[in-house]
C-alpha cells in the first residue's frame, strides 16, 4: 500500500534527521573535513618548503588586509602582525650576529609568559633555529637536567626567573663538563635595558634556506612535566603542529574576529600549539595573561572582550571555587558579563563541567584529550548535555575509520602493562564502555612518522612502544591511560596507569573517587592517591580534600563518609582523609601526587595536616598512636 505524499514526506524528513542525529554524521563531517583538509594542507606546505610558521606570521604581516590588524594583547599594551614581524626579525638577527646560533640549532629560552616570549621564540624560528621551553617553576636538579638534555648551548633568562638560577646551578652550567663534555651552557639574562638595544637593531630576514625544514623536523622541544621522574624533552614536529593547528580552527569555528585569552604557561604545549600558533595562523587576536590567577582571570577576560579562553587541568574547578565578581558601582553579579562563547581546553572534570557552564554563561566546552609526544587525540565540542564530561566523542563513521587506528586493550595490574593472554601472549581488546588502556597503531616498519618520541632518548621512547600486540609483527604505542568508549561514541577519561591502585583485591580508579568526593557541597577539591599501610596487601585509598571552609567540624565529616559511601564501591571508599589548605599542582594546575604518595599517612611526615580515617560509616581523627597500632599490625583496615 502506498503511503500519501503527504505522511510519506514528513516521514522521511524525520527518519533522516534521526538518522542524522543518532549517528552523529554532522558531527562526523566536521571531524573528517577537518582532518582530510590539514592533511592536503600539510602535504602543500611541505611541498612548498613552508611547514615553518614564520611565513604564516610574515603572511600576515605583508597583506594590507591584515597588516595592522591587532596580534598580541599583554596588559594595557597590544602589537599588530606587523610589528610583531619586525620585532621578530630584530630578535633573529641579533640572535644570529652576537651568539651566531645557526638554523636547526637547539636554544633553550626560560621564560614566563610574556611579549618577550613571544619575540624571543619567533626569531628564533624567523633563522630556521629550534627552541626548547625550559619549564619555569623548574630549580635545582630538574632544571639543569632539562637545559642539559635539551643540548643547547645558550639559554635565555627573563628577569623574574633568575632568582631561580643558584650559585650550584650557575657554577654547574658554566663547566665545561656542563653538555656531556662538549662546553658549558652560557647563560644571558634578560633585562629591559637589554630588550631596548635588541629594538635598535636592523632585522634582516633570513633567507628561505635557513628556515628549510621538513615535517617531520623538530620545531618545538616541549618537556613532560616530570612529576614521577626528571622532565624529558618531547619532540613536537612541524607535522604535529600543522595537525593540531590545522584542524582546531574549523572545528572550533574560529573567525579573524575571535579573540583567544589564555594565561596557561606558554612553556607547555597547550599554550604553545593550540593558543598562540592557532590565532597565528587564523589572523585572530592573542590575549596573553602572565600566569594563571583567579583574581584576575575574569576582569582579563571582560576588559579585553575574549570570545574563547582556555583552560587545563583543574582550572575551570578554581575559578568556580571563588566568590562572584561584582561591579563596584552597581554591585551586579558580573558572573556572565563575558563575550565568551567557547571554553577550549584539557581536563575539564565532570563534576565541574555543568555547573562551570552554567555559572559562568558559556555555551560550548571544546575538550580535548592527548600528550604532548602522542599519536594522536581525542575532541569533543559539546554544546549539551549529551557528551557532557567526555574527553572526546565520534559519530558511527569516524568510530569504524578511528577503530582501525587505535585499541583499548586489557590491563595487568601488577605488571602496569597491558595483559598477555595464552597461548599467543597476545593483548586483549576490552569489550565497549569498558575501560583499558589506549593504544595508538604505527607502522611496525617506521614508527617515526607517527610518534617522534623523546630528543636524544631512544631509550624512553622505546619503552612507550608495544609490539605483538594483536598479530605477529604488529606495533603500538602506550599512552599509559585508562580510558572509555562507549556505545554512543563519546570518550572517558578513567585513570593513568600509575594513579589506579589496588585494594581488597579490587582496583580503584583515582579518577572516579576524586569525581564523586568533588560533588560534595562542602569539598572544593579531591586529590586521590593510594598509600602502603603495614601489614596490608595493595594501597589504601587517601584523599588529599581542600575544603570550602575552615570548619571541618563532626559533622561536615559524617556527611563526607555518607556521601562517598553511597556513592562509590565500599573498596573504592578513602580510608583516611588528609585535609590541606592547598593542592600541589603542576605550572598548568594539574594535579600532583607524587609527594603526597611518598609521605603516606604517617602523622609525623605530613608536615602537621590533619588526617582522618574511616572507622565504620565515619571519619574520625588519625594520630600517632593509631599508626603505631597500624604498624605493629594490631588493627586491620
Amino acid at each position: 500500500m502506498a503511503f500519501p505524499l503527504a505522511i510519506a514526506g514528513p516521514a522521511a524528513l524525520a527518519g533522516a534527521a534521526w538518522f542524522i542525529a543518532k549517528t552523529q554524521l554532522n558531527y562526523d563531517l566536521v571531524l573528517i573535513r577537518g582532518f582530510v583538509g590539514v592533511h592536503i594542507k600539510i602535504a602543500m606546505r611541505h611541498k612548498n618548503e613552508r611547514v615553518n610558521f614564520f611565513y604564516d606570521l610574515e603572511r600576515q604581516a605583508i597583506d594590507k588586509k591584515t597588516a595592522n590588524d591587532e596580534f598580541l594583547v599583554y596588559g594595557d599594551k597590544s602589537w599588530t602582525y606587523l610589528e610583531v614581524y619586525h620585532i621578530a626579525l630584530k630578535y633573529g638577527t641579533w640572535l644570529k650576529t652576537t651568539y651566531a646560533i645557526v638554523p636547526r640549532e637547539v636554544v633553550a629560552m626560560d621564560c614566563m609568559n610574556s611579549p618577550l616570549f613571544i619575540f624571543l621564540w619567533m626569531g628564533i624560528w624567523s633563522i630556521g633555529a629550534t627552541p626548547a621551553f625550559i619549564n619555569y617553576n623548574l630549580t635545582g636538579d630538574p632544571l639543569v637536567h632539562s637545559v642539559k638534555s635539551s643540548t643547547a648551548r645558550i639559554l635565555f633568562v627573563d628577569p623574574e626567573v633568575k632568582e631561580q638560577f643558584t650559585q650550584e646551578v650557575v657554577e654547574t652550567f658554566a663547566s665545561p663538563k656542563a653538555r656531556d663534555g662538549k662546553g658549558p651552557v652560557e647563560v644571558v639574562y634578560f633585562n629591559p635595558a637589554l630588550e631596548q638595544e635588541i629594538l635598535t637593531v636592523q632585522g634582516l630576514r633570513e633567507p628561505d634556506e635557513s628556515r628549510k625544514a621538513g615535517k617531520l623536523d623538530i620545531a618545538i622541544l616541549i618537556f613532560t612535566s616530570g612529576t614521577t621522574g626528571l622532565p624529558k624533552p618531547a619532540v613536537v614536529s612541524w607535522q604535529k603542529c600543522l595537525l593540531l593547528v590545522g584542524f582546531m580552527p574549523q572545528w572550533l569555528g574560529m573567525k579573524k574576529s575571535d579573540r583567544y585569552y589564555t594565561c596557561m604557561p606558554l612553556y607547555h604545549s597547550s599554550a604553545a600549539t593550540l593558543a598562540f600558533n592557532t590565532t597565528l595562523i587564523t589572523g585572530s587576536t592573542l590575549i596573553l595573561g602572565h600566569r594563571f590567577s583567579t583574581q584576575t582571570f575574569w576582569s582579563d577576560v571582560r576588559k579585553h572582550k575574549a570570545t574563547i579562553i582556555q583552560y587545563v587541568g583543574e582550572t575551570c574547578r578554581y575559578l568556580l571555587a571563588v566568590p562572584p565578581q561584582l561591579d563596584p558601582k552597581t554591585g551586579a553579579n558580573l558572573d556572565k558579563a563575558n563575550n565568551v562563547r567557547i571554553a577550549f581546553g584539557n581536563g575539564l572534570r565532570p563534576d565541574v563541567w555543568e555547573r562551570f557552564k552554567t555559572r559562568f554563561g558559556i555555551e560550548t566546552i571544546g575538550e580535548f584529550y592527548g600528550a604532548t609526544e602522542g599519536v594522536s587525540a581525542t575532541w569533543n565540542l559539546s554544546s549539551n548535555t549529551f557528551s557532557s564530561g567526555a574527553i572526546g566523542r565520534n559519530g558511527s563513521l569516524s568510530s569504524i575509520i578511528l577503530s582501525k587506528m587505535i585499541a583499548l586493550v586489557e590491563v595487568d595490574w601488577t605488571t602496569e602493562a597491558p595483559l598477555r593472554t595464552a597461548p599467543h601472549n597476545f593483548c586483549k581488546r576490552v569489550k565497549t564502555g569498558e575501560p583499558g588502556e589506549l593504544l595508538f597503531k604505527v607502522d611496525p616498519k617506521d614508527i617515526y612518522t607517527k610518534f617522534q618520541g623523546y630528543f636524544n632518548n631512544e631509550a624512553a621512547s622505546q619503552s612507550k612502544i608495544l609490539r605483538n600486540v594483536f598479530v605477529k609483527g604488529d606495533a603500538y604505542v602506550r599512552s599509559g591511560d585508562i580510558l572509555k568508549w562507549d556505545s554512543e561514541g563519546r570518550w572517558w577519561f578513567c585513570d593513568r596507569i600509575g594513579d589506579t591502585f589496588r585494594w581488597k583485591s579490587e582496583n580503584v580508579s583515582t579518577a572516579e573517587v576524586s569525581e564523586v568526593l568533588g560533588s560534595h557541597p562542602s569539598i572544593l577539591e579531591a586529590n586521590v592517591y593510594g598509600v602502603e599501610i603495614p601489614h596490608h596487601d595493595g594501597r589504601a585509598g587517601c584523599a588529599a580534600v581542600l575544603f570550602k571552609d575552615d570548619v571541618v567540624d563532626e559533622s561536615v565529616l559524617e556527611g563526607v563518609a555518607k556521601h562517598a559511601l553511597r556513592g562509590l564501591p565500599k573498596y573504592s571508599v578513602p580510608a583516611f582523609l588528609r585535609v590541606v589548605t592547598a593542592h600541589k599542582t603542576t605550572g598548568t594546575n594539574k594535579q600532583q601526587k607524587a609527594v603526597l604518595r611518598g609521605e603516606g599517612v604517617d602523622p609525623e611526615r605530613v608536615g602537621g595536616e590533619r588526617i582522618f580515617w574511616l572507622r565504620g560509616s565515619r571519619y574520625v581523627v588519625f594520630e600517632g598512636g593509631n599508626w603505631e597500632e597500624l604498624r605493629r599490625g594490631r588493627v586491620r583496615l
